[in-house]
């Protein structure tokens, strides 16, 4: 795993208030639009920031076709015990939303571990493994997953395309959580794209349906995609942040 503690951590000003912690997407990296941006606002605001690279994502090490959604928790874990201080927002884009969710509740289990003060949500892709992929999937790319051990999924962002592989399909049965109540120990703000190919809105929700708590905001954007990194989205993304 490779991680990036923002310039900003462990200033003085930002002592008493919580840090940010960025869990990127399926496939995405440290790098990216939002991380960088809510880096650099942390930095300014003399708050602390940290944000990392799964295996096989970015600057990590390791084979991306190896990963699934328990080693991904596991990464998140290991990076927020070792370098969070103190209260933390979660900020979890697409993929990332679902590893918030799940490392939460792990957080909440450990005596001396920083705790959520509070969650930020972008276009959450909460249970994608099964509810977005594989219950979407025609017969014959099941059937290529269940006997090849992979399918090689096309993508806009990606020329080579992402392996889907039978691994990240089962384990992620292991961690589904959209059939019943889900606690995250902290307020949730939401935002989510309408126009979003990847992660319907109607998900979002969903989703704010099985949150078991009434300080949850989901802010629809109508002419939003999956990315949500227009200067625009930004500035909700910080506005949101900020709310915490």
């Amino acid at each position: 795993m490779r991680a990036r503690e923002g310039k900003s951590l462990g200033l003085g000003q930002g002592q008493d208030r919580p840090g940010l912690v960025w869990l990127g997407g399926f496939k995405s990296d440290m790098k990216g639009t939002k991380a960088v941006a809510l880096d650099a606002w942390a930095e300014a605001e003399g708050r602390a920031c940290l944000r990392f690279d799964y295996s096989g994502h970015g600057e990590s090490g390791g084979d991306f076709a190896d990963g699934t959604i328990g080693s991904w928790l596991e990464d998140s874990l290991a990076v927020v015990t070792r370098f969070a201080k103190g209260p933390q927002i979660l900020i979890g884009s697409s993929m990332g939303g679902w590893i918030a969710l799940l490392l939460a509740a792990r957080l909440r289990q450990l005596k001396d571990a920083p705790k959520p003060a509070g969650m930020v949500l972008i276009a959450p892709a909460v249970d994608f493994t099964e509810e977005l992929m594989w219950k979407a999937f025609p017969a014959d790319i099941k059937r290529e997953i269940e006997t090849k051990g992979f399918w090689t999924r096309p993508s806009e962002y990606d020329p080579v395309g992402y392996p889907i592989t039978r691994n990240l399909i089962e384990d992620g049965r292991k961690h589904l959580m959209m059939g019943g109540m889900i606690e995250p120990g902290c307020p949730v703000h939401i935002l989510q794209g309408v126009q979003d190919p990847d992660v319907p809105w109607r998900h979002a929700v969903e989703l704010v349906s099985r949150i078991a708590r009434d300080d949850v905001v989901l802010t629809l954007i109508k002419d939003g995609d999956h990315r949500l990194s227009r200067p625009e989205d930004l500035e909700r993304l910080i506005a949101a942040v900020k709310e915490f």
